[in-house]
This record gives structure tokens, C-alpha cells and sequence, in this order.
């Protein structure tokens, strides 16, 4: 399952026990409750779903730098480049091993 689905299911999560716990709550009104319910929820979700949010983050990023990649051996190709293939292979090998290398030092 994609990662930023878990983590949106995981925040709707937190805020529905929240909720379900304010709701015997007699003397606050619903619109307060739902408000509370969000802030907490917020609060909650910072600090208990750091992992799924980095782990979310990685791979918007790793995506972002793969449409990056492809963009350049786009243009590299349209201007008629021989060597646009080696050099974002290169590129694409230096980023990896950086990664590689960031994670492991996590």
C-alpha cells in the first residue's frame, strides 16, 4: 500500500479516538469537540507518526528527483546530446549511493 495512504489513514485514526473519547463529554458543544479533536489529533500525529511521515517524504522525494532525471535526458536528447544517457546514469548512480549512505549513518 502506498505510504502516504497509510499515513493519511493513520491521522484519521488518531483523530477518531480522540473524538470518540470527547464525546461522552457532556457539557462541550459537537463544533468544540471536532476542533479539539483536530488540534489534539495534530499534536498526536507529530510526534507518533514521524517514521510514516519521513518514509512518505523519501519518496516524494525520490520520485521528484526521478521526474528530474527523466526531464534532463529529455532535454539532453531534443539538443542532440550522445552523452545525455551517461551523464544522468552517473547522476542517478552518485544520488543512490548518497542515499545508501544517508541511511546508513541514520
Amino acid at each position: 500500500m502506498n505510504p502516504a495512504i497509510k499515513y493519511t489513514l493513520a491521522r484519521l485514526g488518531i483523530f477518531l479516538v480522540v473524538l470518540l473519547a470527547l464525546l461522552p463529554v457532556p457539557f462541550l458543544d459537537l463544533l468544540v469537540k471536532l476542533m479539539i479533536a483536530v488540534l489534539v489529533s495534530a499534536v498526536a500525529s507529530w510526534f507518533l507518526l514521524r517514521r510514516m511521515r519521513d518514509h512518505v517524504a523519501d519518496r516524494i522525494e525520490e520520485s521528484m528527483e526521478r521526474r528530474r532525471e527523466q526531464k534532463e535526458k529529455l532535454r539532453a536528447a531534443l539538443a542532440g546530446e550522445d552523452k545525455a544517457d551517461e551523464t544522468a546514469e552517473e547522476k542517478a548512480e552518485e544520488k543512490a549511493e548518497e542515499k545508501a549512505e544517508e541511511k546508513a549513518e541514520a
